[in-house]
């Protein structure tokens, strides 16, 4: 027995070593963004009044994706689902651009590109690779539906079929807290820090 976990352990390549320590450490390097965010973001009403519109379209996304999700039971198809097979990671990128958009910092940007990069893609591979194993219809849901740019951003029907069970068992309003929180702090610099630039 021990012999055969070793040489599963051996058989274990770079990337997918990557890829389950990306799963484990995206929350906290998240943690570690939001702190860097906060304190290089350099807000101004006219930088809010744009960004946050599109992270609102981020957690939409989100939220609408939640409430179809039945995860590790089936390969979920609808709602949008039907139109990109990875819509939270898809919201969450929105949520970040918008929230980019809203900062005014270049570096901002950076940063959301290389973390998006390094830790979200292995991560998606990873799951990928899960579903495959698990879910045979998976390969065929691939073939027809994109990864993660879908060919339209409006997704017709998706609310249909919406569970709000669902919703609150993933606890996908933590999103919308987590974004409200931030907004609180850009607001909070505008009017205590930054000032309008």
């Amino acid at each position: 027995m021990r012999a055969a976990k070793s040489e599963e352990l051996e058989t274990v390549t770079p990337a997918e070593s990557w890829s389950r320590k990306a799963r484990r450490l995206r929350v906290p390097l998240g943690f570690l963004f939001a702190a860097f965010y906060i304190w290089r973001a350099h807000p101004n009403w006219t930088s809010l009044s744009i960004g946050i519109p599109v992270a609102c379209a981020g957690i939409a996304i989100r939220a609408l994706a939640s409430g179809h999700i039945q995860k590790n039971r089936e390969v979920t198809k609808s709602g949008p689902y039907a139109y990109v097979r990875n819509p939270l990671y898809l919201g969450s990128i929105i949520i970040g651009v918008g929230f980019a958009i809203a900062a005014r910092d270049l570096w901002i940007g950076v940063a959301l590109a290389v973390f998006f990069l390094a830790v979200y893609i292995p991560v998606i591979r990873s799951e990928q690779n899960h579903l495959r194993q698990h879910f045979p219809a998976y390969d065929d849901y691939a073939q027809r539906v994109p990864a993660l740019l879908p060919r339209t951003l409006w997704f017709p029907g998706a609310a249909q079929g919406f569970s709000r069970e669902l919703y609150f068992r993933h606890r996908e309003y933590n999103a919308l807290l987590g974004a409200a929180a931030m907004l609180a702090v850009l607001v909070a610099k505008i009017l205590w820090f930054a000032g309008p630039r």
